[in-house]
């Protein structure tokens, strides 16, 4: 795995120019307003699992459209008074697995609360997913969910998943456990650009944890990596030669720059200089935006996977410097 973005010193200072449209901020307060007028109804149902520190629920709540977006909550036995909960958001193709994938951040005395992604969690992962997307598309799309509903963002699948994350956070406040005002947005790959979004989309949040961030700074990553899911939007564009205005418009709404530009929460994010699924440059553009408290943490010798361990602890430093003992 050769380096092969811009070097070190040029990514610390990339900073694009972004393709933003007008209506962005309009947009997503429609869109989630739209959303709100579905109840909520969040349930948390006991887990019966072996575990004798951890207390585990079976969480269900209404997302977009109202359709039911399932998850796991998590919180360490016997915690006193309400708990930081982070927000875990699954990378692509993943589904939210086992509750024992998810036992670091009880074991920090944290509450997790681990949303699934509509639709993902199939066949072709290792982490299992309960979790569907009932809203289709009248478009052609290319396999995969990058180009689902491409040709208008209201029907995009990403409108739908940054929504899902946004009344995830909702659902997550609403329970005794959680401190409403202590919930921290984290994610890696597809689970980084979601916390991206919904740390700016959700004002309650009160930091994110960004690593490998996808679904940031689409132009460039789909012009230099040759890699899946960007890929994906490459395949569906050379055979819709006609769509290249309409699908970069589209994903303009949904570019974690444009999110990172209106960020203000304080924000950890991680590169990996040898990642060729969500080159360093796309993550630089969007950590080089951000508008709160930043640090970023850099891996030179790593792809995709990044910093990994080492990364949980960084974040576990970064949160018990933020959030204090409590």
């Amino acid at each position: 795995m050769p380096l092969f973005d811009l070097p070190l010193e040029q990514l610390r200072d990339y900073r694009p120019e972004r393709d933003e449209p007008a209506d962005f901020d309009d947009f997503w307060s429609r869109t989630l307003a739209e959303a709100r007028e579905f109840p909520l109804d969040a349930t948390f149902t006991p887990y019966d699992a072996p575990y004798t520190n951890v207390e585990v629920y079976d969480v269900s709540f209404a997302g977009w459209g109202g359709h039911r977006i399932n998850g796991w909550l998590l919180t360490p036995s016997g915690a006193e008074g309400p708990l930081p909960c982070v927000m875990h958001y699954i990378g692509y193709g993943g589904g939210r697995g086992f509750p024992h994938d998810h036992l670091i951040w009880p074991a920090a005395g944290h509450a997790v609360f681990v949303m699934e992604t509509r639709g993902h969690g199939g066949a072709q992962t290792q982490s299992p997913g309960v979790t569907g997307d009932p809203h289709g598309s009248a478009s052609s799309q290319a396999p995969g969910m990058m180009t689902r509903g491409i040709l208008d963002p209201d029907d995009y699948y990403y409108r739908r998943v940054f929504t899902d994350a946004v009344r995830a956070v909702e659902a997550a406040a609403a329970h005794p456990a959680v401190d409403a005002g202590r919930v921290i947005a984290s994610g890696a790959s597809q689970g980084g650009g979601i916390a991206q979004a919904t740390a700016v989309l959700h004002p309650g949040v009160r930091a994110a944890l960004i690593d490998v961030p996808f679904l940031t700074h689409f132009r460039r990553a789909v012009e230099i990596t040759d890699r899946d899911p960007y890929q994906e939007l490459v395949r569906f564009l050379a055979t819709r030669r006609d769509t290249t205005d309409q699908v970069f418009t589209t994903l303009s709404y949904f570019d974690g720059v444009n999110f990172a530009a209106r960020g203000q929460v304080p924000a950890l994010y991680s590169v990996a200089l040898m990642d060729f699924v969500c080159p360093p440059s796309t993550v630089f553009a969007a950590h080089n935006h951000w508008q709160g408290p930043k640090e970023i943490t850099i891996w030179p010798w790593n792809g995709h996977e990044g910093g990994s361990g080492y990364q949980r602890e960084e974040q576990l430093r970064f949160l018990h410097k933020l959030l204090g003992d409590g």
